[in-house]
């Protein structure tokens, strides 16, 4: 079987000023919880896409995107065809009342917007992607970011 196409995208998990990440529920496959973030557009590198999926999903103006914390590789069906998507996470810092979903341009069928504590996130009782993102935020959290970005599994 061929590889699919490479399709590749910037993540933001965002902190508030209180450690609280900020996830989007999107209804298909189950429903699941995912950071802002999405595919790059031509000529456009992973900072860049980073800044722009905030200023669209999230509705904020300005944001310093911070240190890239980890890659993901996932196949998976993107309008119905599968992709090859490699994810790249980087971490921002935003005050909380600065996230305005109706400034949203590209809103992308998220169903709701959440602030979740680390300890929420580490109960895990919904689903959450990527997988051990509550440690990936714990690590950060206690160590700063990692040298090199971390490999996730899922």
């Amino acid at each position: 079987m061929p590889t699919p196409p490479l399709r590749r995208a910037a993540r933001v998990i965002t902190l508030d000023e209180h450690d609280r990440v900020l996830l989007l529920r999107y209804d298909e496959n189950g429903g699941f919880w995912a950071t802002p973030g999405g595919s790059l557009e031509p000529d456009e590198d992973h900072h860049s896409a980073a800044v722009r999926e905030v200023r669209e999903e999230l509705g904020v103006t300005a944001v310093a995107v911070g240190p890239e914390l980890a890659v993901r590789s996932k196949d998976h069906l993107v309008g119905g065809q599968p992709v090859r998507q490699v994810e790249r996470y980087f971490v921002a810092r935003v005050h909380a009342g600065d996230i305005d979903p109706a400034r949203a341009s590209q809103p992308d069928e998220i169903r709701a917007w959440r602030w979740w504590t680390l300890e929420e996130l580490l109960a895990g009782d919904q689903t959450v992607y990527p997988a051990g993102l509550g440690d990936l935020i714990a690590g950060y959290l206690r160590d700063g970011a990692p040298n090199r970005p971390l490999q996730l599994t899922s």
